[in-house]
């Protein structure tokens, strides 16, 4: 499983692994029943706490995208790869709703939030 951290970013660690965790099953690189690594390999793998791999498969599992069989490990949940996109999709909207109310909030126009988001598309 390629996971990637960035500690750059202001996201937690645990949610940038729940996300790609997400992103991988949505893609179909992680499939119904696949079994994924430990807490602990994959904490050593990314030299983080296994503590933060834990809450992450904690959240996937309450989420309702992965399940743990005691002493056997933590698979994939059957998901339906519709639903998980329109819950991020869902997610994103949100998050870009935050950011043209701080763009009001600071008085930029409409036009040029949407310039602005014109830019950050094209990279």
């Amino acid at each position: 499983m390629n996971i990637i951290i960035n500690g750059s970013r202001m996201v937690p660690i645990y949610e940038q692994i729940v996300d790609q965790v997400k992103l991988l099953i949505r893609n179909g690189e992680l499939k119904e029943n696949d079994h994924l690594p430990s807490v602990r390999a994959l904490s050593k793998e990314l030299k983080i706490s296994a503590l933060t791999v834990k809450k992450a498969y904690d959240a996937l599992e309450t989420e309702g995208f992965t399940v743990t069989v005691h002493g056997k490990g933590t698979y994939v949940a059957a998901t339906n790869k519709e639903l998980l996109l329109e819950e991020q999709k869902k997610e994103l909207e949100a998050d870009l709703e935050l950011a043209i109310q701080k763009g009001r909030r600071y008085g930029i126009s409409d036009e040029d939030i949407k310039s602005l988001f014109q830019l950050i598309l094209e990279g």
